[in-house]
């Protein structure tokens, strides 16, 4: 399983302490491939629910007054206990309500409209989806991210490298499931195991969480702690920003247009950036080249997608504000190394390199030195 899909998995969060064992009936005996068909056929899901998500890494806590930002929602995810209700009907309704301290986040798609808003400060933002959004764009916007999500990316890149196996049933939010089981075998990963908890009725994931080598808590879980299985009331997804609101419309950009467009200068730019590979499975790492990774302080050009990033930032009018609070926690995370910077955590070790190239993988600080060879 390459190392890309343990980061992704990691900016999304989960529920602290081991999932329960059953203390029902037992579920039919399932071999891991069946557990894995009912994973794939489950199929779209409408439903309501209060998901937990806490990440216990080693990161200082983001404080969540300046949440919500592309700059630091990655960053906050890592950081922390958060709550979040659910409500999906099918691929084009979802409500996701982030609750902050004394404050809500909401991101709403219904249909084509999204719209987002922050209680805190009582500023809303809006994108009218083009037509062909079902094809690229998720039915869940905002920062949390739900159990079937980070499933999914992890069952995508099963490979070799890990043993799938089906452990003793789980009981989460009051309904019975398989426990799958993903361990890695390679022994130079950080990762020691990862636990789907996958319902045995109906097949949706209903927890994920990663353990840490050497550790007896999960580092690092979501789940759901309350779950409905039917429509949400249709009400639930119109909103209507409050009274005196401030409302900022987010451009959509034309991809449609772009496809047409010759290939460009700035597109060889981007391409120029993506991350070589080297190792395999768990034991990956990731070398992204110098200016392609937007780190704390520094400012990267281009508006945001509407349906992968929340605008809603306290002060936006002052957006260095919010890179200054990344860029504090970081700066509280990194320690110096030969070479340069290194973010440590226990599942993910980030090496910033003093040359501006940015190294990052499931394994010791040692092998991303090792993978660091000069330019």
């Amino acid at each position: 399983m390459p190392a890309a899909v343990v980061p992704a998995v990691i900016a999304a969060g989960v529920l602290s302490g081991s999932l329960p064992a059953s203390a029902g009936d037992p579920l039919p005996e399932k071999t891991p491939r069946q557990v894995l068909l009912m994973v794939a056929q489950h199929g779209e899901k409408s439903l309501s629910g209060t998901l937990e998500q806490t990440s216990q890494m080693g990161l200082p806590e983001l404080p969540k007054a300046g949440a919500g930002s592309p700059e630091t929602a990655w960053l906050e995810l890592l950081t922390g206990p958060h709550t979040a209700r659910v409500y999906l009907d099918g691929p084009e309704k979802a409500r996701v309500q982030i609750m902050d301290r004394m404050a809500e986040r909401n991101a709403v798609r219904n249909g084509d409209e999204l719209w987002f808003y922050n209680s805190k400060d009582n500023t809303a933002a809006h994108a009218q989806l083009p037509a062909d959004a079902d094809g690229r764009h998720e039915a869940r916007p905002g920062t949390a991210t739900t159990p079937e999500e980070l499933a999914d990316k992890l069952l995508a890149k099963l490979d070799a490298s890990t043993e799938v196996t089906v452990g003793t049933d789980v009981q989460v939010a009051g309904r019975s499931a398989y426990n799958l089981l993903l361990t890695p075998t390679s022994d130079a990963t950080l990762v020691d195991s990862v636990a789907i908890a996958v319902d045995g009725e109906t097949g949706l994931p209903l927890g994920v969480e990663v353990k840490a080598r050497g550790q007896a808590e999960p580092a690092f879980s979501v789940a759901y702690t309350s779950l409905t299985l039917e429509a949400p009331d249709a009400a639930i997804f119109n909103f209507t920003p409050p009274p005196g609101a401030t409302v900022e419309e987010i451009p959509v950009p034309d991809h449609k247009a772009a496809a047409a467009l010759p290939p460009s200068d700035a597109a060889a730019a981007k391409a120029g950036k993506r991350p070589t590979v080297t190792g395999t499975g768990w034991a990956s790492v990731l070398e992204f080249p110098a200016g392609a990774v937007a780190l704390p302080g520094k400012a990267q050009g281009g508006a945001p997608d509407p349906a992968t990033a929340n605008p809603l930032r306290p002060g936006t009018s002052d957006p260095e504000g919010t890179r200054t609070v990344a860029a504090a926690l970081l700066e509280q995370a990194a320690v110096a190394v030969p070479g340069g910077r290194l973010v440590s955590t226990s599942l993910v070790n980030v090496l910033i390199l003093n040359d501006g190239r940015v190294l990052a993988g499931s394994v010791p600080l040692e092998r991303l030195q090792a993978a660091a060879t000069p330019r």
